[in-house]
């Protein structure tokens, strides 16, 4: 088989990259691991969309775009929230019916989508990807294409090509956290970040029982779940022995969590409705690109002539030794420009990646890595991708296109 491009990975980003490479003209397939799209929205209980807004004062939206039509589609459905902040800004929607929209954009834009389908290798030759290999219940099949995308998340694709990768950076790795859903807690009961402090503390647990004693709280708009990130664990996602330990690990911390949830005021009845079911990783590999996004550059406000995106979110860091975090505003609060160069490979002409592999630094890529950042990247990501495919790349033409598409790419066009 062959396509004009090939996405690897089905969550927000890897969507928007598949759609807005549709859109553009190309014949696209996109390959899932799991039986939705949605990736960590649908599969690791993270509920939250960050990255959608400035974080001051008088809020305001600096996704547009294929990120734009997914919050609206939700919102028809009355599936997320208005933003709420906690540190930073974001919105809580349901995991249902975000499945759902994304399923409706993907048949919307023609792509053609694969769910139970693992990258398990690729052809790279001289500085271009040639074809990718991926298994199902069938067997494995390889597949050709003019250019790839890896939102895979953990940058399957890259390293199976043999393409440019390291695994987070030299000064750390962001932690990974089990998102936990309980339900079971009337509406009227608001769970404050004290009280889950004393509850946890008031259970005694033994050194190293849980991890941590405070995250954002999270009621879901439908149905008043409240989603927690606290079980969290120190493990390497490329290996699946110290993965597995780790899930394990997060599962019994959530039933702990769930006795201490119990002792708070109006909670006796909450029970766990689910655990991920797989563990959020926030960090594993980046594609080494050409240009690297540094936290001082959002410092300085840095204008880059191949601005494909804005980002907002923080440096949301989550530290392995200690299970603390901490969160570094950018300036104002605003907006700051995020650069086509650090979604392209450095090695692979036809290469690109969107969502937590694009290449930023401790701190600037804690910042993009975030859902609603990535679907403005992964939008970027696969339009350059359809114009690679057929000789037309350049990033004055990503731009035009993603303009046209109503993303927001300066600041004067925050709404």
């Amino acid at each position: 088989m062959s396509y004009d491009v090939v996405v690897a990975g089905g969550g927000t980003a890897g969507v928007a990259a598949a759609v807005g490479a549709a859109r553009d003209g190309a014949k696209v397939l996109l390959l899932e691991r799991h039986g939705c799209l949605g990736g960590a929205a649908a599969v690791r209980n993270v509920l939250t969309l960050c990255g959608l807004y400035t974080l001051g004062e008088g809020t305001r939206t600096v996704v547009g775009g294929i990120g734009a039509e997914v919050l609206s589609a939700l919102q028809k459905r009355g599936a997320v929230t208005p933003p709420m902040r906690f540190r930073g800004v974001f919105s809580a929607f349901e995991p249902e019916a975000m499945k759902l929209v994304l399923d409706e954009l993907t048949q919307g834009a023609g792509v053609d989508v694969r769910f139970g389908c693992f990258v398990t290798g690729a052809v790279r030759g001289a500085d271009r990807m040639r074809s990718v290999t991926y298994a199902d219940h069938g067997g494995t099949v390889t597949v050709e294409a003019g250019a790839f995308v890896d939102c895979t998340g953990d940058g399957d694709l890259a390293h199976a090509a043999g393409a440019s990768t390291r695994y987070g950076n030299a000064d750390g790795v962001n932690l990974g956290t089990l998102g936990t859903r309980f339900g079971g807690i009337p509406r009227e009961v608001t769970v404050t970040a004290p009280q889950v402090i004393e509850a946890v503390a008031g259970m005694g647990f033994a050194p190293g029982a849980v991890t941590k004693d405070r995250c954002v709280i999270v009621r879901l708009p439908g149905s008043g779940d409240m989603v927690l990130y606290l079980a969290s664990a120190d493990y390497d996602p490329r290996d699946a022995a110290s993965l597995s330990r780790a899930e394990m690990d997060a599962r019994r911390q959530a039933w702990a969590y769930l006795d201490a949830i119990r002792t708070i005021d109006g909670c006796s009845g909450a029970y766990l409705v689910s655990t991920g079911p797989e563990i959020g990783t926030r960090e594993s590999r980046h594609l080494n690109c050409r240009h690297q996004l540094t936290w001082a550059e959002i410092e300085a406000r840095a204008s880059f002539p191949d601005c494909i995106a804005l980002g907002a979110w923080g440096a949301e860091w989550h530290d392995r030794a200690s299970y603390t975090s901490s969160f570094d505003y950018p300036p104002e609060k605003g907006a700051y420009e995020i650069p086509l160069s650090c979604l392209h490979s450095v090695d692979t002409d036809n290469l690109f990646c969107a969502g937590r592999l694009a290449d930023g630094d401790r701190k600037g890529g804690a910042a993009i890595r975030v859902m609603g950042t990535a679907m403005a990247t992964g939008q970027a990501a696969g339009i350059a991708a359809a114009l690679t495919s057929r000789g037309a790349f350049s990033a004055a033409a990503v731009r035009d296109r993603l303009a046209a598409a109503g993303a927001i790419l300066t600041a004067d066009a925050l709404v």
